[in-house]
């Protein structure tokens, strides 16, 4: 099975509501490689791969919602065919 690559864009109030540490516990109990961080706009940027979409894709329905304090409004999906070969999940600064 040839890995997939997703490069996720999160927006609406996920800065300062722990959005970061949520996310990576979750994509490390799906088992993806990758990471997060916040953007200057206030959004969060997410990229992450696994060889099986199915897996991705739970990332992203579970982005929707976010940690409890969030209020997500929009999550944009960008889907690529190469991954980077990340070595683990972690927080950007």
């Amino acid at each position: 099975m040839s890995c997939k690559h997703y490069k996720i864009k999160v927006e609406g109030k996920v800065q300062g509501v722990w959005f970061r540490k949520h996310t990576q516990e979750k994509a490390q109990a799906l088992n993806l490689k990758g990471f997060v961080r916040n953007e200057p706009d206030g959004g969060v940027y997410v990229e992450a791969e696994h060889e099986n979409e199915t897996i991705l894709n739970q990332l992203v329905q579970w982005l929707y919602h976010g940690s409890p304090l969030s209020q997500v409004h929009t999550v944009h999906v960008e889907r690529k065919a190469h991954c980077q070969n990340f070595k683990g999940f972690r927080i950007n600064r």
